[in-house]
């Protein structure tokens, strides 16, 4: 009995400096974060990040959201420099927030798990999500990365024997208006790299979105269901679409991007499964794209309805690219051919403006466009493109599309058979 008195004698002051370290520690959380809730500052170091790169920092950047989207004055989480914070599963971040405007400014890294298992087959899609968030900035100049290596090399369209599955987009805005993102690098994705769905008012500026060009689906920004979009001052190299504008976007600007590598710039797939879409109101201007698989593209599947009308491409630079302007009405990205159908996306008042640059094929131009829905007010004003080296002369290929030059309707549109012109200028001859 005296033996095991004298233990928890000896033992009783280590017990209370523990349990005082413990309260200490607590104490310093809460007041750091009631620190937090004067400045308007929220960090997640003041949440239990460890920011080595090897904790799951996921719970840190939530407790923190979750405190800056109830504070009633402007509020800013802070991810510090220096520091590599790992989210290890989806985070979620949602509004609406008390604040009238939260900011997520990124000054060190945001890095995925490279384990693919942290992701359950429920939501596979996601990573880091914004939802129903007015008022919201993310900026900072840091980086989120993807960790998208382990994802890519068991994708269906590197391994065909493995079974087709999606993989998260790093960067996921849904739901928000008055949406800000600019100066971030976004890097190595698992797929898509940022996707904005279903949000008003939006200005992308200053990124820089990286990726090999081997890796697929790698979209650099997905648009769909949002309006009033500006995507400006952007460098932009992946494995898949530079921007891909999908079903509802309207009233969307590009301009002073540069792509490359990747699919160009793409309107579309619109239609997929006979589905309705609907865009309009897009402009791209001012564009460099080099080395990329497309550059202006419309796509559509057969069997769909709805419409793309009153789209302008002006002002861009082509290097070296494969198809640099086309419509392609008979779209079809699937394992087995698609089957023909009568109905289409009607494909209207497309205008291709001031473009110029060299071609590493003969399809400089083609308008492949519906027999039972003609591509119409297809307008093609000063073009200029040549292939790649002076090898030949390039090509333009017209089926089924209704087109004029400099704003004068030609009096032989396209007829249903296919018609291919060599051309060195549109604006000298006609295709």
């Amino acid at each position: 009995m005296a033996s095991t008195r004298l233990q928890l004698v000896f033992l009783a002051p280590i017990i209370a400096l523990l349990v005082s370290s413990r309260a200490l520690g607590a104490a310093a959380m809460a007041g750091s974060s009631l620190a937090a809730a004067q400045s308007g500052v929220f960090s997640l170091d003041s949440y239990g990040a460890r920011g080595d790169g090897t904790h799951d920092d996921a719970q840190a950047l939530s407790n923190a959201w979750k405190a800056a989207c109830a504070s009633p004055r402007p509020a800013v989480v802070l991810v510090p420099g220096g520091k590599r914070y790992l989210l290890s599963e989806v985070v979620k971040l949602s509004g609406p927030c008390r604040s009238a405007s939260v900011t997520l400014t990124v000054q060190g890294t945001l890095v995925a798990s490279p384990n693919r298992a942290d992701w359950s087959d429920r939501d596979r899609r996601h990573w880091i999500v914004f939802r129903a968030v007015d008022g919201l900035t993310v900026n900072g100049g840091g980086v989120i990365d993807g960790n998208g290596e382990t994802w890519w090399k068991n994708s269906c369209k590197i391994n065909k024997a493995l079974p087709c599955k999606e993989a998260p987009t790093a960067l996921s805005f849904h739901y928000c208006t008055s949406l800000r993102v600019q100066d971030l690098k976004i890097v190595n994705s698992q797929q898509i790299h940022m996707s904005i769905e279903d949000c008003t008012n939006v200005q992308v500026a200053g990124l820089s979105i990286t990726a090999p060009g081997t890796s697929p689906n790698t979209d650099g920004i997905h648009i769909t269901r949002s309006n009033a979009v500006q995507v400006t001052n952007c460098k932009i190299k992946t494995g898949d679409d530079c921007i891909s504008i999908e079903n509802g976007t309207h009233n969307l600007h590009v301009s002073h991007v540069v792509c490359g590598p990747g699919h160009g710039i793409s309107i579309g797939s619109l239609g997929d499964d006979d589905s309705r879409a609907e865009v309009s109101g897009i402009t791209v201007d001012s564009v460099r794209l080099y080395g990329t698989t497309n550059g202006a593209r419309i796509k559509t599947y057969q069997g769909g309805s709805g419409y793309a009308r009153d789209i302008t491409f002006q002002n861009m630079v082509m290097g070296g690219v494969k198809n640099p302007i086309i419509i392609d009405q008979s779209y079809c990205d699937r394992a087995k051919p698609c089957r023909e159908q009568g109905s289409a996306v009607e494909v209207s008042n497309v205008v291709f403006r001031n473009i110029r640059g060299t071609t590493v094929t003969k399809d400089a131009i083609k308008l492949s466009c519906s027999r039972n829905a003609p591509c119409h007010g297809i307008t093609l004003q000063n073009i200029d493109l040549r292939m790649e080296g002076g090898n030949g002369a390039a090509e333009s290929t017209c089926q089924n599309a209704k087109w004029r030059k400099a704003g004068t309707v030609l009096p032989q549109p396209c007829t249903s058979q296919n018609e291919t012109r060599r051309q060195v200028a549109a604006t000298e001859q006609p295709l």
